[in-house]
């Protein structure tokens, strides 16, 4: 049985097929259009995917929409009519598009998809989707649910239990027990800080988390004018600070800034005296240095807030549901600090956050829903890894270099691969890793990777600005061998978690390795790992194993093979544009070597 999951029309369109109850293929339609976030009709995903599995449209046996329009729409009309006439310039835009494109989501489905059935086009509400693609794609025999985001149809956080049956004797079930409905939302309240910050909506909440550490929460109290939070984690916004609510172009009022002060410029600069304490910044002055530390103290104050938050409503969903698993997605569920919380001071003994959380991962979910619960179809899937986009192979690799004229090296052996990449690494060089299918979901995890030496302090400056072209605060990953993982970082039995695989939680670094891995230890001594096994990835691991093997640090950088505002490559054309458009110095095209015609190599390590 083939089940084709759909998500779009939000953020991060993204496709899912299943056979049986197994993941066959997933993507978001961002790797094929190039435009990031794409929200649009994904016509490319749901090729690729049908082309994955070999099948026709016609083969398919359920489609199956991540969300409910009607009920969406509903939404949209009551709210825009509770707020009139201040709705009235984004109630009209809302028509408009409704009207001419989501409100016929069914029709625009069979239309792409003429050759299944009618009836087998089903609906899933938002957070069942949310709660499915974390609860069937875990090892969970029964978890406790929690899903939060920004606003799905009506609701914002669900908390619930699910249980899955694994012999094909019992009944899949998600109840979900309490839910907070808009305009209350904790991803809604983050992303007006998000652009308040100076940073897009959507798109630049990872910013806010990575300028956290440099400020300190001192505006926890203001943080608290705007949003109450009971003990139990439900919360309720003062709306009078927020204009999301009836506006399509502002997130918060005149009032929030009279709270918070001047919104930060986008694309402005970003320094601190924590950042440059020798006041060595370009444009440098005391005054920009101390706006800046205001806009810090701000991101850690919101961080904070909706890490507490978060922390009492799983803390809330234990007592609920009396499980020692939980089963979180959901866009705020990629709060990877947040997670390293729930982690360490959690009551939960397992976790286990999709690594696909946002509105992607819904696709999956919607399928998933539909399998296990609609069709109370028995449990046979593990989500280990998150490789499931396309791949290329080694005759359409070298037809694209040889058609592209662009000099190449061949290098057959596998261990010997993996050697001049460790080698490269240890010579100070940045290397763009490309092999594979591409990896499902906002991280590169060794398909899509840049990687370069953790060692080197001054590699985080260099690749921010010659190769990522992005704001020198943020930070990189470490990707560290599964073995070594609690020798680095404050991180409990690695081999028993599924967060730190995907890349989806913030740990404390050990103290004594702050100064061994410096490129990798974000201000503070964080760092969001990424533990890799053999049997996942065999050659990103035997790369980091290598490395470790020359330097005695079982740690490698790892950024995502992209330039700022363009998606993670997908093709090798893709990969080809990054890295000559880029500072990076090798490009590793599954076995095919590339360099640029001049190299600029460090031959050792200061």
């Amino acid at each position: 049985m083939y089940i084709l999951g759909i998500s779009c029309f939000y953020h991060d369109s993204a496709v899912a097929l299943i056979q049986d109850g197994e993941l066959i293929a997933a993507s978001d339609e961002e790797r094929f259009s190039r435009i990031k976030h794409d929200n649009g009709f994904p016509h490319h995903a749901i090729q690729f995917c049908l082309n994955q599995a070999g099948i026709e449209p016609g083969d398919l046996d359920y489609v199956v929409f991540y969300e409910k329009p009607l009920l969406k729409f509903d939404r949209i009309l009551r709210s825009g009519l509770a707020t009139f006439p201040k709705s009235w310039l984004a109630f009209r835009e809302a028509l408009i598009t409704w009207m001419n494109e989501k409100l016929w989501i069914r029709a625009l489905l069979q239309e792409a998809l003429p050759d299944v059935s009618k009836d087998r086009f089903l609906f899933v509400e938002h957070h069942l989707s949310h709660a499915a693609s974390a609860m069937f794609t875990s090892p969970f025999e029964e978890a406790a649910i929690v899903t939060l985001d920004g606003v799905g149809e009506w609701t914002t956080t669900t908390i619930g239990k699910a249980t899955a049956d694994w012999t094909g004797q019992g009944v899949n079930r998600i109840d979900l027990l309490e839910e907070t409905r808009f305009p209350h939302s904790l991803g809604l309240l983050y992303s007006a800080f998000t652009a308040f910050l100076g940073f897009r909506v959507n798109n630049g909440e990872y910013k806010v988390m990575g300028m956290t550490p440099y400020g300190e929460p001192r505006y926890i109290d203001l943080v608290e004018k705007v949003i109450d939070v009971r003990e139990d984690g439900s919360f309720w916004l003062d709306m009078s600070y927020f204009d999301f609510h009836y506006s399509a172009t502002r997130t918060f009022s005149d009032k929030f800034i009279e709270l918070f002060g001047e919104p930060r410029k986008p694309e402005s600069e970003f320094f601190t005296l924590t950042t440059h304490p020798d006041k060595d910044y370009p444009g440098w002055s005391d005054a920009a240095a101390k706006q800046n530390q205001h806009y810090a103290d701000i991101a850690a104050s919101i961080q904070r807030v909706t890490e507490e938050t978060i922390l009492k409503i799983v803390r809330h969903a234990h007592e609920l549901s009396g499980s020692k698993n939980l089963a979180m997605a959901g866009g705020v569920a990629l709060n990877s600090v947040a997670n390293g919380r729930i982690q360490r001071e959690g009551p939960f003994e397992n976790i286990y956050i999709h690594p696909a959380a946002g509105d992607n991962g819904g696709a999956l979910g919607a399928a998933l829903y539909a399998y296990h619960v609609l069709l109370n179809q028995p449990r046979k899937f593990v989500m280990e890894h998150a490789y499931w986009g396309q791949s290329f192979s080694e005759g359409e690799i070298k037809d694209f270099l040889e058609n592209a004229d662009i000099p190449y090296e061949y290098v057959e052996d596998e261990d010997a691969l993996t050697q001049r990449v460790a080698n490269a690494l240890v010579d100070g060089q940045v290397v763009s890793l490309y092999q594979g299918r591409t990896e499902w979901g906002p991280r590169a995890l060794g398909n899509r990777s840049i990687l370069a030496d953790p060692r080197r302090a001054e590699m985080k400056e260099i690749v921010n600005t010659k190769i990522k072209f992005r704001e020198p605060f943020r930070p990189f990953a470490p990707v560290v061998l599964e073995e070594a993982a609690s020798e680095y970082f404050e991180i409990e039995a690695p081999e028993k978690q599924f967060m730190p695989r995907f890349m989806l939680m913030v740990a404390p670094v050990k103290k004594d390795k702050w100064d061994v891995i410096p490129a990798t230890t974000h201000t503070g001594g964080s760092g969001r790992l990424q533990t890799i096994r053999e049997e996942w990835n065999p050659r990103y691991y035997n790369i980091v194993k290598h490395f470790g093997e020359a330097t005695g640090v079982p740690v490698v950088l790892n950024t995502s093979f992209n330039l700022r505002g363009e998606p993670i490559v997908n093709s090798p054309a893709n990969a080809y544009n990054t890295f000559s458009n880029s500072g990076i110095d090798l490009l590793v095209l599954d076995k095919f070597f590339v360099r640029k015609k001049k190299q600029v190599r460090s031959n050792s390590h200061d």
